[in-house]
């Protein structure tokens, strides 16, 4: 063979060599690269709007939870599809997941989500409080946005100024970093959805206003403590007003005083304020808490019945009454635990 041929020949099979190596070389840097660092502990990273897959990518790194930048940002370029892109938020991110796996999180917006329940039944205060004891929104600047001064808040109707009663009582995520105003959207969007939306129709055939359902629903979730006694309760609070009796309900004097005790006392009937509805006819100015949706229900499906009186039993159940002195043969049964 020609030695300038035989030389050509061992150059280009150098070539090939070199080339395969270096194949093979990017193959096993690129499985590398894909695989988790390990380690369980999560990483909270912030994600800006409009973040660069590349930008990203060299955070990731330099938080230690990915082996490489420059590879996160090849499998973004090959992943992401036009008209996609990484959804800015606070993430939690752990070196155990593989960068395909966090790629996928930050394209989807899985951000990182603060877990909070609302009881039925909680007043906005107990709402605040709550908020700010899981880090979601300052106390004072909650019951400011909720209670004292005017929002801009969005509803299929017109929020009132304050939003006691209108914070629907359910299990949230809220977005770390959310907001004191997104906070409460998100609360009374809920409220939105599945009352006033959920329930247009029974509220339209009730020709009552949303306001004076949520008040009724507020007192009969602060009265009802058995699921069973909703709906008569609600009865009750129909037949009185019809016959323009005061409602006299204790709950509504706990919330004029402020505090809850497990007793009233007959001076505290006397405390001065348009929601001690042992004093002021009618139903008092607003609701008294956040109803859940069996009290809006019961509010809206009222049991009809003769009953005007009502008192709790030691078992949360109530006795009812037809008259004063059927209510005070009830109290003395129920003190007697009958």
């Amino acid at each position: 063979m020609n030695p300038k041929r035989r030389w050509l020949l061992a150059a280009f099979a150098l070539v090939l060599l070199a080339v395969g190596i270096g194949l093979a070389g990017m193959a096993l840097w690129w499985r590398w690269a894909g695989r988790p660092i390990g380690g369980k502990r999560p990483v909270r990273v912030t994600v800006e709007k409009g973040a660069t897959p590349a930008g990203v990518g060299e955070m990731l790194e330099a938080k230690g939870v990915i082996r490489s930048a420059r590879a996160f940002t090849l499998r973004a370029r090959r992943t992401i599809k036009p008209g996609a892109a990484i959804q800015p938020g606070v993430y939690d991110v752990s070196p155990d997941e593989s960068p395909d796996r966090i790629l996928g999180r930050l394209l989807r917006g899985d951000i990182a989500t603060i877990k909070v329940t609302f009881p039925e039944g909680f007043t906005t205060a107990q709402v605040a409080k709550r908020l700010a004891r899981n880090g979601v929104a300052d106390e004072a600047a909650f019951l400011d946005l909720a209670t004292r001064r005017g929002h801009t808040l969005r509803a299929s109707f017109k929020p009132p100024a304050n939003l006691e009663g209108y914070l629907f009582p359910d299990t949230y995520r809220f977005p770390v970093g959310e907001s004191t105003e997104e906070a409460a959207q998100r609360m009374l969007g809920s409220f939105d959805k599945n009352v006033a939306r959920g329930e247009a129709q029974k509220i339209k055939q009730s020709r009552r206003s949303l306001h004076d359902l949520v008040i009724i629903a507020s007192l009969v979730e602060r009265e009802a403590q058995v699921d069973r006694d909703r709906a008569r309760i609600a009865g009750v609070i129909y037949n009185r007003l019809a016959r323009n009796m005061r409602l006299q309900i204790d709950a509504t004097v706990q919330y004029a005083r402020g505090q809850h005790t497990a007793r009233l006392l007959y001076r505290d009937l006397e405390v001065e304020s348009p929601y001690n509805t042992y004093r002021v006819a009618g139903l008092p100015p607003g609701p008294i808490c956040n109803p859940g949706l069996l009290s809006l229900r019961a509010a809206l499906a009222p049991e009809r019945h003769p009953f005007l009186f009502y008192v709790a039993r030691k078992d949360g159940s109530h006795l009812f009454g037809r008259t004063l002195a059927e209510h005070q043969r009830n109290i003395a049964l129920a003190r007697r635990g009958g």
